[in-house]
């Protein structure tokens, strides 16, 4: 029987709706939680969240709170970088105001576990550790070893002389990045990381923090029994369109793969969904046979409907949810080793792995002409998913950190 415990979450947005990574790991987590434990949220509202619409977030929780996402001029951003050697990140989401709310909150009320969601929350860690009595069991939750990721886009961009700006910007904030992660997996009790290889590049940079994986998982329920109306596509690539990681995976897709699927198969269509499209991706929407969502409701109708599931990523880390989402509906996976990095899967069992432009084309073409072959891999997904990445299963071993921690503690 697992001691219920008072938990608080600092989000970077309000978990509700669940529609990109970040807020579908912590909605889920927050609906396993809510049923052993109460739980608290503090989170920031992004500018297109309606606050009204926190859905069974009020119910799961015995409180949630919101502070409007505060919005950095660039004049503010360049002098932060200048004049600090904080890493970016670390700047975006810092706000007065959630840290009095913060403040005030730990001031009423004791909490036994604090988990920070994410490096953008890290910032509130000194307030955390000042302003707690007593103090908690602190957690930060990696959603990514962020460092690596920006090292990959740096090595991404350099080899483009028209992104050596880009690169610059990687190059500094690699290594600051660098510093900054070690600096607070030193303060926190535990760190949570999303994945294998994930733990093993935070561990690069801290070898003495206590780390455990816990990845992402999957609404089983949810995807696994959808019965809507299926939106078809060809070819299929989901994710927060303005995240660097995914833009670069539908540029490059799109300039450098489609185009060979397309000489060979000219009626082959593929669709980019998901919220908030960068400009940059603008160039795809001239492109025949290409369609450009933007934000949907639900993803799922172009999960039912796609015939094969790119993951064309080149930069990133941690587990991605879009290819649990795309297993689970049992759908044919094509991705880079980048993007299937942090899944113990074998190459054309579970997906096919590709790296290059021509084998990629030639793998997805293959897909495309054989059923068979589809079927096949999309049911040996599905079982892999569905045995590995429930969230029922994964939530109690974060509670197992927590309850660990907590008699550590106590021991001291």
């Amino acid at each position: 029987m697992v001691n219920q415990m008072r938990i608080l979450l600092l989000t970077p947005q309000r978990p509700y709706p669940p529609h990109q990574g970040t807020t579908l790991r912590n909605f889920n987590l927050i609906k396993e939680l809510a049923q052993r434990h109460r739980m608290c949220v503090l989170s920031f509202l992004e500018a297109d969240q309606s606050p009204s619409k926190a859905g069974p977030l009020l119910d799961l929780c015995e409180w949630v709170e919101t502070v409007p996402a505060p919005r950095r001029t660039t004049e503010l951003r360049l002098r932060q970088m200048l004049l600090t050697r904080r890493p970016d990140m670390s700047w975006r989401l810092w706000s007065p105001e959630f840290n009095e709310r913060l403040a005030a909150r730990l001031s009423q009320h004791p909490f036994d576990v604090i988990e920070i969601e994410g490096i953008e929350m890290a910032p509130y860690l000194p307030t955390i550790i000042a302003a707690s009595q007593p103090r908690p069991l602190i957690i930060y939750d990696a959603h990514n070893a962020e460092w690596i990721l920006q090292k990959r886009a740096f090595e991404a961009d350099i080899r483009n002389p028209t992104r050596w700006h880009a690169a610059a910007y990687s190059w500094v904030q690699w290594h600051r990045l660098r510093r900054y992660e070690a600096n607070i997996m030193s303060q926190v009790d535990h760190t949570i990381a999303m994945s294998a290889p994930d733990k093993v590049t935070l561990r690069d940079v801290a070898p003495n923090a206590p780390i455990t994986v816990i990845p992402n998982g999957v609404d089983l329920e949810a995807y696994g029994r959808f019965k809507g109306a299926p939106v078809r596509v060809d070819l299929l690539f989901t994710g927060k369109m303005d995240f660097r990681p995914n833009i670069d995976a539908a540029l490059w897709f799109g300039r450098h793969v489609l185009p060979l699927i397309q000489k060979q198969r000219p009626q082959t269509n593929f669709a980019i969904v998901g919220q908030r499209p960068h400009p940059r991706l603008d160039v795809l929407r001239d492109m025949p046979g290409v369609t450009v969502t933007g934000y949907v409701d639900d993803v799922r109708p172009y999960l039912a409907g796609a015939t094969v599931y790119v993951a064309p990523l080149r930069v990133g880390g941690g587990t991605r949810l879009k290819l649990l989402e795309a297993m689970v509906m049992g759908l044919a996976i094509v991705s880079t080793t980048v993007g299937a990095e942090g899944f113990p899967v074998v190459n054309g069992q579970e997906l096919i792995l590709a790296d290059e432009p021509e084998q990629f084309a030639g793998e997805v073409l293959n897909l495309l002409e054989n059923p068979a072959r589809r079927n096949r891999l999309g049911s040996t997904g599905r079982t892999f998913a569905e045995a590995n990445y429930g969230w029922e299963a994964l939530t109690p071993q974060l509670e197992k950190v927590y309850e660990t921690g907590l008699k550590q503690n106590d021991g001291h």
